[in-house]
């Protein structure tokens, strides 16, 4: 019951028609979305079962990137139809079973009515990350964000052996507040959203050659506590002298190498700070890991500014500083061999970045599907019906109790065209029949 509840919820939510949801957190922060992982996501459920329909979106968040809508409809219609058969004394084994055997032939039907995609069609690529953004309130905003997509997709992918794997985490999203969302861009390279330590540093650099520390530009405390008696002033001048000489060495040693940009996962001593902008180095302290690990222009990340070798370098043909909104940011571009990418998406208001973020999310999954997969099925509930049409064919062939399970099996995979009609205001039966119709009128030419 509980789990069916969770599906009855998103339900509405399905398809290009499909309803938004207002959600109200703890906090009192709002929400208004229509993306099944995310509503899932603010639910807090209790239930066993309804904790497992929303793992069940979680899991294909991860694994595809879209259809959670989808996914989390069809597993309550599945159990919905399982408790139908328990009540005609069905054994649970038997119900396993025949939907074991459903979902098997389900995929080959699937495989069979797939279309092959040139990867080189940008067109074809271009309506598959358009459909992924339907449901979602970005209005004219799709194309141009669709081919964002299909661009960072496109960058990031590397063939192995004879298929191809692009890896969407290699794509950075950055949210910005202002401007609107066809001023949305792809970056080829990375964005920090840091500033450049000092004033006095330069805020753009060509022809980047970037270090990349582990390790702060500080005189590091000792371990254990002291405690030092200072009986005459040129003592303390003494200490602070050999801190700022300390201090000018880490310097001299980046200099040295040839970096003219450093980006720093630690701290950096506002008296380095000085000395770096000194010698015309541009400096960012406090990058994430995540970002450091995209960063490896070719270069490699230094724990130890001793170890620190020209050969150490990272290089990319530009590193600014710009102004976005009302915040500083580092832009590297250029970057040799990237294999990372970032999308700065900008929108008026706070929520409609957040939508525009999810947006971005599955159109990128959905792309990066296509490329791994190389096929593409049709929209609007034509697959569901097909696999329910021949799913009852199957089921006659099987026989016995079984049957009655895959036929509840092809009843449950047509909730989807069924919910696609309810939410567009059509007549569900009336819609149905037609569909039915159609597909055995066409003898399996979904085209």
């Amino acid at each position: 019951m509980a789990a069916r509840v969770i599906a009855e919820a998103i339900r509405s939510t399905l398809g290009p028609r499909g309803m938004d949801k207002m959600l109200v957190d703890s906090l009192g922060d709002i929400t208004i979305t229509n993306d099944g992982a995310a509503i899932l996501d603010e639910i807090e459920v209790e239930h066993p079962a309804a904790k497992m329909m929303v793992e069940v979106a979680k899991t294909q968040d991860d694994m595809v990137g879209d259809g959670t809508t989808t996914s989390v409809v069809l597993a309550g219609e599945l159990l919905k139809k399982a408790e139908d058969l328990l009540d005609q004394n069905i054994h649970p084994t038997i119900i396993v079973s025949g939907y074991r055997k459903a979902a098997k032939k389900a995929m080959e039907v699937m495989d069979k009515i797939g279309i092959a995609v040139d990867l080189d069609d940008k067109e074809t690529l271009k309506k598959v990350a358009v459909t992924s953004m339907r449901s979602k309130a970005v209005g004219t905003a799709r194309e141009h964000l669709a081919e964002i997509a299909i661009e960072a997709v496109e960058q990031i992918a590397e063939k192995r052996g004879d298929r191809w794997v692009a890896d969407i985490d290699n794509v950075q999203i950055i949210k910005k507040e202002g401007k609107s969302l066809h001023d949305t861009e792809l970056v080829r390279g990375v964005i920090l959203d840091k500033e450049v330590v000092h004033s006095g540093m330069p805020k753009r650099v060509e022809e980047a050659k970037i270090a990349l520390l582990n390790c702060p530009l500080e005189v590091e405390k000792t371990e254990f506590s002291a405690e030092i008696r200072i009986r005459d002033p040129s003592q303390m001048k003494a200490f602070l002298d050999q801190e700022t000489t300390m201090l000018r060495e880490m310097v001299e040693k980046i200099k040295k190498v040839g970096a003219n940009v450093l980006i720093c996962q630690k701290g950096i001593d506002d008296m380095a700070q000085h000395f770096l902008a000194k010698e015309g180095i541009l400096a960012v302290r406090r990058a994430k890991e995540s970002d450091m690990e995209k960063l490896s222009t070719g270069g490699r990340i230094v724990t130890n500014i001793e170890d620190l070798k020209p050969e150490d370098l990272g290089y990319a043909k530009l590193v600014e500083e710009r102004k976005i909104g009302d915040d500083k940011m580092v832009f590297i571009e250029g970057c040799k061999d990237p294999r990372s990418v970032s999308v700065l998406i900008r929108a008026g208001l706070e929520r409609m970045v957040d939508e525009a973020e999810r947006a971005m999310h599955d159109a990128l999954s959905v792309v990066a599907d296509v490329f791994e997969k190389n096929r593409i099925v049709v929209g609007g509930g034509a697959v569901e019906a097909e696999v329910a049409k021949e799913l009852r064919k199957y089921a006659v062939q099987v026989g016995g109790r079984e049957q009655l399970a895959i036929e509840a099996f092809a009843d449950a995979v047509e909730a989807i065209p069924r919910t696609l009609a309810e939410n567009a205001g059509l007549e569900q039966i009336d819609i149905m029949v037609e569909l039915r119709s159609a597909h055995e009128k066409a003898d399996g030419h979904l085209m």
